[in-house]
């Protein structure tokens, strides 16, 4: 039994809800709607899950094990709506479906429909209705039909130049012998075989074009197909046909608000459709991402507009400028029960046409302050500066090697951080230039980075805390001056191409930094200090490859796909060579914070089941290897506000036995930290605020068992509250 009073009121109020009565705020004489299930006969390939979505009517959601407590919380206001507490209970908690009769038949035909769609001919779909008390639930039966294989495939279409372009293409028809006949086959193949059409001057044309005959009666289960292209589309009667025509493209002008100053050499750039070449829907669809990526213009008009007296195809383009100029916030706060208290504020101005032809300037100013709430002289502040210009082509490269829907953009960065801690203070100066761009309609994104450099100077060290780290190496080597040169790049790529998807998604991705392998072909001509490093102007530069995989995945389910579970795993390794025997402090990886291990704060986990380095006032825990795992279920509570309920495993380590339990080949499995939260967010549409509250589960640097209950939440620095913007994966 729980001991602390709290525990025991929690307890009480969960049980108090799970007592509630479902159905006590029904009307007389209705029933609520408790379930819906899908059973398939016979036909192992189709899964109930593929027929749910046309069940018309849907239960309630459930949190787990069929309980859903805002169902609960609605259901103690009973019917009475005249007194406040019965408002309140039915605004914060979600109604019981109330059970309709005539949906199930509707349901039923769907089903059918569905089933037919798919190829099944003949098929049964029976429902049976249970009632347990005011409860119902439905059972759906679907036994599949008859299916029949595709024998011969022929066409019939216009003859003449429409049939060269039609024939020219049949080795990509979908469709084949030996395969089932199905409508979402066929359907899917008229419009891939439109669009081939369209890419080949044939404006106008569509799938309703198309119509297909089947025979069954020539052998047995086998249907004999006949495509027919007609000249007139499945709504119309033979009276309407006309001849197909092809198309070349006319004349292009382009239009926008004069006040907006842009240089006409981009947009003569951006656009693909060239006057009297033949038209092709590609052209088209790549202007328009072309000029969308610019982000100078909120909305792309594209007009066409075929000339009655020739085949000529003019297109008019209206372009309406959006916001070029503003400003972004963005901040993230974390405390723990120790009184460590960190936020980071960070403000950047943007401007999107600065030269006046697409080009990006953002600047941006941050901060990172932590301090101890019981002694402000402990204390670490950290302020930063960048810029940033982004071109709308690859400065180096001629823009005719890019056809497609995208040009690659240049991008040239600079930043200088000063940090301030009581053991030391650093300055860093950095600057790079690459390329970014998208492709497969923006699902794959890519950054790539031919120059980074980085100069790192330490200034003010503290003897005593330099002396501490003499028996670890790892670290011992990671606080000294160093020149960071090198390459980078990133590559992104996700199931879904929206800012805030809606449906099922994954993504992945993928980073990797090497440095100092082209300035190590020229050790001979360097000066090397007393331990070996190879110099530049007295500083040695820094040798290291670093890789970092995340993968993720996000499922929606619910009504209205309003409920959501996110998983995310994360791998980082870094290997040190040649002139460097650890990777710099700024490369390696750390654990903690808003969007990581959310039990601890920011860099106060880890390496492995090592304590917290004596040395540092203000934790600083890095490693050279991280994994994590991360799981988050997200669901409605009332108005714009959100829960979660999260957990995340992980931790960082040494790839070297420094003679500390931070090696990752020390006791791995109990060097995995573990916690649980809970948290709330305020979705605003243009951006989601969160505060998540981390309870520590398990710790691996406690040596007496790490494993933390609710006994143990009192316990000092057992939790961390982290407040920040947007979801943390």
């Amino acid at each position: 039994m729980p001991k602390t009073p709290k525990a025991i009121l929690i307890v009480l109020f969960v049980a108090l809800l799970s007592s509630c009565s479902s159905t006590r705020s029904l009307p007389d004489g209705r029933y609520r709607l408790a379930g819906n299930e899908v059973e398939v006969l016979g036909d192992k390939k189709l899964s109930p899950r593929e027929f749910e979505k046309y069940v018309q009517q849907k239960s309630n959601s459930y949190l787990i094990f069929g309980w859903n407590p805002f169902l609960n919380i609605y259901n103690l206001s009973g019917q009475d709506t005249t007194k406040f507490g019965n408002r309140l209970a039915r605004k914060i908690g979600v109604a019981p479906v109330v059970f309709e009769p005539g949906a199930v038949d509707a349901s039923v035909a769907n089903i059918g429909r569905h089933l037919e769609y798919l190829g099944y001919y003949n098929s049964k779909v029976s429902s049976s209705v249970n009632y347990d008390g005011r409860k119902v639930k439905v059972l759906y039966t679907v036994e599949p039909g008859k299916r029949y294989k595709i024998g011969k495939l022929e066409y019939s279409v216009p003859e003449g130049e429409f049939s060269e372009d039609f024939y020219a293409d049949t080795l990509n028809v979908m469709i084949k012998p030996g395969d089932y006949l199905a409508e979402s086959v066929l359907e899917e193949e008229t419009e891939r075989s439109a669009e081939w059409m369209r890419r080949h001057g044939w404006f106008g044309f569509n799938k309703n074009y198309y119509s297909f005959e089947a025979d069954t009666l020539v052998k047995k289960d086998t249907a004999d197909l006949v495509m027919f292209i007609k000249e007139y589309t499945r709504n119309q009667s033979p009276e309407t046909a006309k001849p197909f025509r092809k198309y070349t493209f006319g004349d292009v002008s382009v239009s926008w608000d004069k006040d907006l100053r842009f240089n006409e050499r981009v947009i003569r750039e951006m656009n693909t459709i060239r006057p009297g070449s033949l038209y092709d829907e590609r052209e088209v669809r790549n202007t328009y991402s072309r000029m969308s990526a610019l982000k100078v213009f909120s909305g792309v008009n594209i007009e066409l507009n075929p000339r009655d007296s020739a085949d000529v195809v003019d297109c008019s383009i209206n372009l309406t400028p959006s916001r070029i100029q503003g400003f972004q916030v963005n901040y993230e706060a974390s405390t723990n029960s120790s009184g460590l208290i960190g936020n980071s504020p960070q403000v950047s101005y943007f401007h999107k046409n600065i030269f006046h032809g697409g080009q990006w300037l953002n600047l941006s100013f941050l901060g990172n302050f932590q301090f101890m709430w019981d002694d402000r002289s402990i204390r670490s502040n950290e302020f930063g500066a960048s810029v940033g210009l982004s071109f709308p082509e690859s400065l180096g490269l001629p823009n005719s090697l890019f056809t497609g829907q995208n040009i690659p953009r240049t991008e040239i960065k600079a930043s200088y951080t000063y940090q301030d801690r009581p053991e030391y203070s650093r300055t860093m100066i950095s600057a790079s230039l690459g390329y970014a761009g998208a492709l497969s309609r923006g699902r794959f994104l890519y950054q790539i980075y031919p120059i980074q450099a980085k100069i790192v100077r330490l200034h003010d060290m503290d003897t005593d805390f330099y002396g501490k780290f003499s028996g670890n190496q790892f670290l011992f080597n990671a606080y000294i001056d160093h020149f960071d040169v090198g390459s980078g790049g990133m590559v992104y790529y996700s199931t879904s191409a929206d800012i805030n998807p809606r449906y099922n998604y994954k993504y992945i991705r993928f980073q990797l930094d090497a440095s100092g392998n082209v300035l190590n072909l020229f050790n001979r001509w360097m000066d090397e200090d007393r331990r070996g490093h190879r110099m530049i102007w007295g500083i040695p530069y820094s040798q290291y490859i670093r890789s970092e995989l995340t993968l993720g995945h996000t499922l929606f389910f619910g009504r209205d796909n309003n409920q959501s579970f996110a998983y995310r795993l994360l791998g980082g390794y870094s290997l040190a060579y040649g002139n460097s025997f650890t990777v710099p402090l700024e490369k390696q990886f750390y654990c903690g914070g808003a969007s990581s291990m959310r039990g601890w704060q920011v860099r106060t986990l880890g390496p492995g089941r090592s304590k917290r380095a004596e040395a540092m006032i203000i934790p600083s825990q890095t490693g050279d290897i991280k994994l994590e795992a991360n799981a988050e279920y997200r669901f409605p509570l009332f108005w714009k506000l959100s829960g979660a309920l999260f957990m995340d495993v992980g931790n960082i380590w040494y790839s070297t036995d420094w003679g500390d339990e931070g090696y990752i080949g020390y006791d791995f499995l109990k060097s995995i930290a573990a916690d649980w939260g809970l948290g709330v967010r305020v979705d605003l549409s243009f951006l989601v605020l969160r505060l998540d509250m981390g309870v520590k589960l398990y710790d691996p640097t406690i040596e007496t068992g790490g494993w933390f209950g609710p006994s143990d939440w009192k316990r000092k620095d057992s939790f961390a509250l982290h407040f920040g913007v947007g979801y943390p994966f």
